[in-house]
């Protein structure tokens, strides 16, 4: 079981100062965020894809890139990387780059994003996203699994002879989760290539995410790569703790009253009580989270909303301390009951074991008088 945070890089104003940090700011800030969560020992940080203000985070390879140079042992993630806008042949090409950098510490999770204007600032027509999601990822996939690429779609020019650079670290491209909050077609199509299907989470009820799930595992089975419950899944979530509940809810109430997302709408406790955030004590957390297994089953990855809302650098850092406190009883109790053939969530390692061992598939040109490697 995988654990870990993300975030969407908000730049929002803190309701009990009124003050609004910078870009700068924000940038630093989930920097420290990340390299906090490796010292707590949490296995994943991931951050998200937007390309629009209040965000910063609309370079994700450049984050990871940095995180990645000052941690050591943490996998970095996208939460998403927006393969509908993003021109599949630079994903191939940046994030294969990355995973060199980092010795295999990075993976993907693709998705469609959540801001309508993104699609026409880089050419594209929204109501075609599903089809750009399919076309593009199929691309994708073709770009790292194969050295030469010949390929014809709707959406791009076409590519003649085309080798992606560099070539996936020891011979295997990053593992990929597919994320979704409400798009049966693409669990559908993590299912088709046996890829994770990680359900955002944060903003439905519990049936929803039960619905979105067994879709994914039913289609996984049906495609052939295992029984349902052998999936690769991943959820998303919510919390804010102080060691006493009460304390925990009138310091958080303010920030969820005013979120750009949610403020403004249900009061926190209808909203608690509907979806996965969890506002209360480390033990209220630690049981909540657990619960999530009793409508999507026995899952791979675990990730935690905590830096949105305006919240400041420091109460968030004392959320991740509060986190590691309970790190070791959430994962045992993730770890019991779970059936023998419940495949651990994957990483580089597992992924060059399965594919028999690390190849170099470095691509060397070819003189073209001599035919000799130069």
């Amino acid at each position: 079981m995988q654990i870990g945070i993300f975030t969407v890089g908000d730049v929002t104003p803190d309701p009990t100062t009124g003050r609004t940090p910078s870009e700068h700011e924000r940038i630093k800030a989930t920097v420290e965020i990340a390299k906090k969560a490796e010292e707590i020992g949490l296995d994943v940080f991931a951050t998200g894809e937007h390309h629009n203000p209040p965000f910063i985070a609309s370079n994700p390879t450049a984050t990871l890139a940095y995180i990645g140079a000052q941690t050591e042992n943490i996998i970095l993630s996208t939460a998403t990387t927006l393969i509908t806008t993003t021109d599949p042949v630079l994903i191939a090409e940046d994030y294969a780059k990355i995973q060199h950098l980092t010795d295999g510490r990075v993976d993907l999770m693709m998705g469609r994003g959540n801001t309508g204007p993104v699609y026409p600032w880089f050419g594209k027509d929204i109501r075609e996203g599903i089809n750009l999601a399919i076309e593009n990822y199929a691309l994708l996939r073709r770009l790292w699994t194969e050295d030469v690429v010949n390929w014809e779609g709707r959406f791009r020019t076409p590519l003649q002879g085309y080798t992606s650079t560099p070539r996936p670290l020891d011979g295997v491209a990053p593992f990929v989760w597919h994320g979704s909050i409400r798009s049966p077609e693409i669990a559908e199509q993590a299912a088709y290539y046996g890829d994770g299907f990680f359900h955002n989470h944060i903003f439905w009820p519990a049936g929803h995410t039960k619905q979105m799930v067994d879709l994914y595992r039913r289609r996984f089975e049906h495609y052939g790569h295992g029984p349902a419950d052998t999936a690769i899944v991943g959820l998303g979530g919510q919390f804010f703790m102080r060691k006493n509940s009460q304390d925990a809810i009138d310091e958080f109430r303010p920030y969820f009253d005013n979120a750009p997302v949610y403020g403004h709408g249900p009061s926190l406790e209808d909203f608690s009580e509907a979806t996965p955030l969890t506002v209360g004590s480390p033990q209220q957390v630690l049981e909540r989270t657990l619960s999530f297994r009793d409508y999507a089953g026995h899952y791979q990855r675990q990730l935690f909303l905590v830096d949105h809302a305006g919240l400041p650098l420091k109460t968030v850092l004392e959320q991740l301390d509060l986190l590691g406190e309970i790190l070791p009883e959430m994962r045992k109790g993730f770890a019991e009951g779970r059936p023998a053939h419940i495949p651990e969530a994957p990483t580089h390692a597992s992924l060059v074991a399965a594919a028999g061992g690390a190849k170099d598939t470095t691509i060397h040109a070819v003189d073209d008088v001599t035919g000799v490697s130069v």
